[in-house]
């Protein structure tokens, strides 16, 4: 529920505002049960325990996080202080030992992260519209490689001439800023890594988490930049329209969303089979073509599975559902688990450094230009093709696509922007698997 000036007046606001769904006579005892359990170590040591203090711990850290005015408009909001804050309380020693194995062991040892993962590729991709999928190859694929390749060719170029050096730039800085926010793009980004660069994953993202935030921040001020100078050089700008001539494009649809809205517990389950599935199939293709990562070839296997239409939409319909509800439900809870078991608070503020906000600056310059050029030569307007293909690409995903379309005043490209956050970013893992291959 929204919170302005009249609910806040009402008498009944503290009852119907909520935190991880419950209302605040509910979730005050139960915060303070599971706080209370685990600061004298008596939490159990299972996912019952781990779920139960990383839900309502990341649902504090979120609400704190949406309301922090600079925070919430330009860097994240809610998964940045979730992120950062549970990191803090590691660091800080405000959290018990035993609680940080708890949430060390759940991420790694019993796979929480990889089956959040298998969730999100398999529903995003299954769930989107297949029309769309195949409209959006011929021209839109185009536009997004134009941003890739020239927002990690620049930073490329510009970590080799200020001696950060041009490799460390471009996986460690580059990818991460393209590669679709946190839990779909750092995140497995560090478990491809790993194995690469020689490195745990904690080292890893602590290096590629400050990258995200301020490339997130930053396509979100040029997301408004470009609004502006729309405004200023009309001819630049489609006003929302993204494709030059074709007035009807942007009624495309995200996904058939008709059939989508009921849901059935039955083919939610069919959802949970099928991410299982296609994960065991990434693995197994992965012991056949080593060179690339499993999560990578998931990716292949469920794109081609969409594209063919070859499943049944009823059980496409069940794993779009069941990543939409392991998103609304555990999201807060795998940031938890990123803080705290795979982000080193001491080591991101170490990362800060004049070259370092440079390469970030200079990533999201070259995503707006290639973007930019390329869709002119494809038939789009620069101005919502840079944003679409562009900022979307830099920024966090999901809300960083609202707040980056909503600071471009154009919330009706939300379609295109979600190709870039889910196929785009999945691209982006293709390519770090690749790309770890043959350079390193």
């Amino acid at each position: 529920m929204a919170i302005n000036s009249k609910t806040i007046k009402a008498p009944t606001a503290a009852k119907h505002f909520t935190l991880a769904g419950l209302t605040m006579p509910i979730f005050i005892p139960a915060a303070a049960l599971v706080g209370f359990a685990a600061y004298r170590n008596w939490l159990p040591g299972n996912m019952i325990g781990a779920w139960a203090f990383m839900i309502l711990l990341g649902a504090i850290l979120n609400e704190i996080g949406n309301r922090l005015p600079i925070v919430k408009d330009y860097l994240g909001g809610g998964p940045i202080v979730i992120i950062f804050g549970s990191a803090a309380m590691v660091t800080y020693k405000l959290m018990p030992a035993t609680t940080i194995k708890l949430v060390d062991t759940f991420m790694n040892g019993h796979g929480f992260l990889n089956w959040y993962i298998a969730a999100l590729i398999t529903g995003s991709i299954l769930g989107m519209s297949r029309g769309l999928l195949i409209k959006a190859a011929a021209r839109y694929f185009p536009a997004i490689f134009g941003g890739i390749i020239a927002s990690l060719g620049l930073v490329s170029i510009v970590g080799a001439v200020t001696g950060y050096g041009w490799k460390e730039a471009l996986f460690f800085i580059g990818i991460p800023i393209m590669g679709g926010g946190m839990g779909a793009g750092a995140v497995p980004l560090s478990q491809i890594y790993t194995n690469a660069f020689g490195q745990d994953s904690s080292t890893l993202l602590s290096i590629m988490v400050p990258a995200v935030a301020m490339g997130n921040a930053l396509s979100i001020i040029s997301a408004g930049l470009l609004n502006r100078f729309g405004k200023i050089r009309p001819a630049f700008s489609g006003n929302g329209q993204l494709m030059i001539g074709d007035k009807g494009a942007e009624a495309v649809k995200e996904s058939e969303k008709d059939d989508r809205q009921g849901v059935d517990f039955e083919m939610m389950g069919v959802g949970l089979v099928l991410a299982s599935c296609f994960f065991i199939l990434g693995i197994v293709l992965g012991k056949f073509i080593p060179q690339i990562h499993a999560f990578a070839l998931m990716i292949i296997a469920v794109a081609v599975v969409k594209a063919l239409g070859i499943m049944p939409r009823k059980y496409e319909v069940g794993a779009y559902q069941w990543f939409q509800f392991v998103m609304k439900n555990f999201t807060g809870a795998l940031l938890i688990g990123i803080g705290v078991a795979f982000t080193s608070l001491p080591e991101i503020i170490q990362a800060f450094t004049p070259q370092y906000i440079i390469l970030v600056f200079v990533t999201v310059a070259g995503a707006i230009v290639g973007a930019g050029w390329v869709g002119k030569l494809v038939g789009f307007y620069p101005i919502e093709s840079a944003i679409t293909a562009g900022l979307c690409m830099s920024n966090m995903g999901g809300t960083g696509d609202v707040a980056t379309l909503s600071a471009a005043e154009r919330m009706e490209l939300m379609p295109f922007a979600q190709i870039s956050s889910r196929i785009g970013g999945a691209i982006m893992l293709l390519l770090a698997s690749l790309l770890t291959a043959i350079l390193l």
